[in-house]
C-alpha cells in the first residue's frame, strides 16, 4: 500500500518509500495493427481502423517482461496509453478489446507486486503531427487536413519524411502549425478561437471532455486494481501559441531544420510560399544555418470548405495586393488587456477538472501532474493539490540531443549554460534536479516529486556499441544522471523499457532508442539479465522502505558500492528493507553498519536492517566480494 504523507509516499506503517521504476513502453505511442513504426508509410492515414492491443507486449510475454523488472528492482511503472488507443474509431467509439487486453496486463503486473500510474501519453498532439497520443480525427472539428502536413510545412513527420530522418528534430513541431493550433484549441479554445464549434460545442470543451472522457474509461477498467495508485494528467504538454510575445518571431529554444514563425506557419497552411529559416544544433547551442524557400505548391493545411482558423479570427489577413498581411502580432499574448498567464489561466483549471472526473471513478487516486518543458508548474491551493506529485522530467540534454557521452562537459538547463568537468556536471544535474523538486514543493504544497523521465539514448556515436558490444559510455551516462536522482533523494521511473526494441529501429518510434533493454542484445534468453543494457548503471542498490528520513544514498556501479545513511523515526517500529540486487551481490558482499542487525534474504534481494532505537542517525555501507581475478 502506498500512501503520501507531505512530500513523502510511505507504507502502512509509516515508513518513506523510496519509488524506482521505468516507462513502459517507448512502442506504446504506435499500433500493432497494422504494425505502423514511424518509419513506415503504408496505411498510416487510415486512423480509424488500428488497434494497440498488445502494447506493450502480447499478454504471453508477460510473465517474462514483469519477472526482469521486478529483478532489476524497478518495480513502479509509468505505464503508457494513449487517446488514440482508446478512442482511435471515432468521437466517443472505444476499443473495448484494448481496454480488455491492459486490464490483464495491469492485473498481471499486480501478481509480481509491481505498482504503477496511468501515463496519457503525448508528444506534439498526435502522430499525424509528428508524435502521438489523441487521434487523427481530432483534426477533423478543427478543419485540418493530415495529408498535407508535409508538403504546408504544418508538421514534420517521420512516416511521410521518410529515412534518413533528422535526429530528434520531432520536438521542432510543438511550434508548428499543426501541434501549436491543436494545443491553444484544447486549453484555450475558448478565448482565442470562439467561433470554433462543433455542433455548437465550443471546440475546448468538445476536445477536453473527449480526451478526459477516454482516459475515464480505462479509470472505469482498472478502479479494483489495488496496484494502480494514479494518473498523469497528460505528458510534456505545450501551451501551443497560448502567451506567444510576437507572432512574426521564433521563440529562443528548440531550434532545428526548417523554422517558420507562428506567422509563416499560418500563412504556409494556406499555401503562401515563404522563406523560412533553417536552424541546426551543434556542440555549442542552435545556430543559423541560413533560409530556404518553403512553397506548399497549392496544398493547404485545412481541409475544403474550411478556412485557417486564425484568418477567421482576425490574426492575419490577405491585403489588396494579394499578400498575406500579420494583423495582431500579440493575439495570444492578452485577452481585453490583460496579459494571460497559460499556466494559472488554462493549464489550473485543466488540472483541477481532470482531477475532480477521475476522482469521481477512483476516489483516492494519486494525479501525478506535469508542465510545459522548461516552464515552471501552476500554483495549486492545498485543497487543489491534495494527494498530488510533481512529476516533471529531466534529460541529460547533451546526450540526447547529440547521441554522444561527453565526460568534460553538459548542459545547466536552468542557467542556460555549458558546464565543464566530471565533478562538476554531476553538481550541476543534482542541483538541476534539486530545482525541480524545489519548484514542486512550492507549487504543489510539499507534494512528492517524482522524475516521471529520465534516460539516455542507448545508440550513442553511431550506434558503435551494438557492433562491439561495448557500453561503458552508455553506463557513464546513464550513472552520472542517476547519481543526480539519488543525491537528491527523488523517485524516478527511467525512460524506457521497450520489449521490442531492435537495434535497426530502436523504439520503433521517430529513432528514438532510449530502452534499457532489447532483443538484439538478447543472446541468451533463459538468463533474465540478457538483453538489459547498461545494466551496471541501471540496476542498483535502494532503501525501499525506510525507517525513518533518507539522508545520504550513493552508489558506485564500478566498484559495487553503496552507502545509505537515514535518520530514524521514532514512530516507525518496522525495520529498514534495501534492495540488494543479484546482478552486483550475486557473490555475495560485505555488510557494515553502524549499529542494530540485518539479515540477507537473497531470493527476495533484500537487506532486512533493524535499527538501535538509542542511536538517531545510521549508516550501512555494502560492498560486493571480489571473486578469483577480479
Amino acid at each position: 500500500m502506498i500512501k503520501i504523507n507531505n512530500s513523502c509516499f510511505c507504507d502502512e506503517y509509516g515508513r518513506r518509500l523510496t519509488l524506482r521504476g521505468v516507462n513502459l513502453s517507448g512502442s506504446s505511442k504506435v499500433p500493432t495493427n497494422p504494425n505502423i513504426g514511424t518509419y513506415l508509410r503504408e496505411g498510416f492515414f487510415d486512423h480509424r481502423n488500428v488497434s494497440f492491443v498488445g502494447r506493450p507486449f502480447p499478454l504471453e510475454e508477460a510473465d517474462e517482461h514483469f519477472s526482469r523488472l521486478k529483478s532489476w528492482g524497478l518495480d513502479f511503472l509509468r505505464f503508457l496509453v494513449t487517446w488514440e488507443a482508446i478512442e482511435h474509431s471515432g468521437p466517443g467509439i472505444y476499443d473495448e478489446e484494448y481496454l480488455d487486453y491492459i486490464y490483464q496486463v495491469v492485473k498481471k503486473a499486480a501478481e509480481y507486486e509491481i505498482n504503477m500510474f496511468i501515463d496519457p501519453h503525448q508528444d506534439v498532439w498526435s502522430r499525424f503531427s509528428g508524435g502521438d497520443g489523441a487521434p487523427g480525427w481530432t483534426f477533423e472539428p478543427a478543419g485540418m487536413d493530415i495529408t498535407q502536413f508535409a508538403e504546408t510545412g504544418a508538421a514534420i513527420v517521420h512516416n511521410t519524411h521518410g529515412d534518413p530522418f533528422p535526429r530528434m528534430i520531432w520536438g521542432t513541431n510543438y511550434t508548428k502549425l499543426a501541434a501549436a493550433t491543436m494545443f491553444t484549441l484544447f486549453f484555450g479554445g475558448n478565448d482565442f478561437a470562439p467561433k470554433t464549434r462543433v455542433d455548437k460545442e465550443p471546440i475546448q470543451e468538445y476536445l477536453q471532455r473527449h480526451y478526459i472522457d477516454a482516459v475515464k474509461q480505462v479509470a472505469y477498467r482498472l478502479r479494483d486494481l489495488p496496484n494502480v495508485v494514479g494518473y498523469d494528467i497528460l505528458n510534456e504538454l505545450s501551451s501551443g501559441f497560448i502567451g506567444w510575445p510576437d507572432l512574426s518571431k521564433l521563440k529562443a529554444f528548440n531550434r532545428k531544420g526548417m523554422m517558420p514563425t507562428p506567422f509563416q506557419g499560418m500563412v504556409l497552411g494556406e499555401s503562401y510560399s515563404q522563406e523560412v529559416e533553417e536552424w541546426d544544433i551543434g556542440f555549442t547551442g542552435v545556430r543559423k544555418k541560413g533560409s530556404r524557400l518553403c512553397d506548399p505548391q497549392g496544398k493547404r493545411a485545412w481541409l475544403d470548405g474550411h478556412d485557417c482558423i486564425w484568418k477567421e479570427h482576425g490574426v492575419w489577413d490577405v491585403d489588396a495586393s494579394g499578400n498575406p498581411c500579420l494583423l495582431k502580432p500579440q493575439y495570444f499574448k492578452e485577452i481585453n488587456g490583460r496579459a494571460v498567464d497559460f499556466n494559472q489561466d488554462y493549464l489550473k483549471p485543466f488540472i483541477n477538472r481532470f482531477t475532480r472526473e477521475i476522482r469521481e471513478i477512483v476516489p483516492d487516486a494519486f494525479i501525478f501532474v506535469e508542465h510545459e518543458v522548461m516552464d515552471k508548474p501552476p500554483q495549486l491551493t492545498p485543497e487543489e493539490s491534495n494527494n498530488m506529485v510533481y512529476a516533471q522530467h529531466w534529460y541529460d540534454i547533451v546526450t540526447l540531443m547529440m547521441k554522444k557521452y561527453l565526460h568534460w562537459v553538459a548542459v545547466d538547463v536552468d542557467k542556460k549554460m555549458p558546464v565543464f568537468g566530471p565533478r562538476q556536471i554531476v553538481r550541476s544535474f543534482a542541483r538541476q534536479l534539486g530545482n525541480i523538486y524545489k519548484r514542486g514543493q512550492k507549487a504543489l504544497n510539499v507534494a512528492p516529486t517524482l522524475i516521471g523521465e529520465i534516460g539516455i539514448a542507448y545508440d550513442l556515436d553511431g550506434k558503435k556499441a551494438y557492433q562491439t558490444g561495448n557500453f561503458s559510455a552508455q553506463v557513464k551516462a546513464m550513472n552520472r544522471s542517476l547519481q543526480a536522482v539519488e543525491i537528491n533523494n527523488l523517485h524516478s521511473t527511467i525512460w524506457n523499457y521497450t520489449p521490442d526494441n531492435t537495434n535497426e529501429r530502436g523504439d520503433h518510434w521517430n529513432d528514438e532508442d532510449l530502452s534499457i533493454f532489447s532483443r538484439d542484445q538478447q543472446d541468451d534468453p533463459a538468463d533474465i539479465n540478457s538483453g538489459g543494457r547498461a545494466l551496471k548503471a541501471v540496476i542498483r542498490p535502494y532503501a525501499r522502505k525506510i525507517a525513518g528520513d533518507p539522508i545520504y544514498t550513493h552508489f558506485e556501479p564500478y566498484q559495487r558500492l553503496f552507502i545509505f545513511i537515514f535518520q530514524h523515526d521514532s514512530q516507525v517500529h518496522k525495520p529498514t528493507e534495501i534492495f540488494l540486487p543479484s546482478y552486483h551481490y550475486g557473490n555475495g558482499c560485505k555488510v557494515e553498519v553502524s549499529d542494530g542487525t540485518y539479515e540477507i534474504n537473497h531470493e527476495k534481494q533484500s537487506l532486512i536492517y533493524h535499527h538501535n532505537t538509542k542511536k538517531k542517525m545510521h549508516r550501512i555501507k555494502i560492498e560486493a566480494k571480489r571473486t578469483a581475478g577480479k
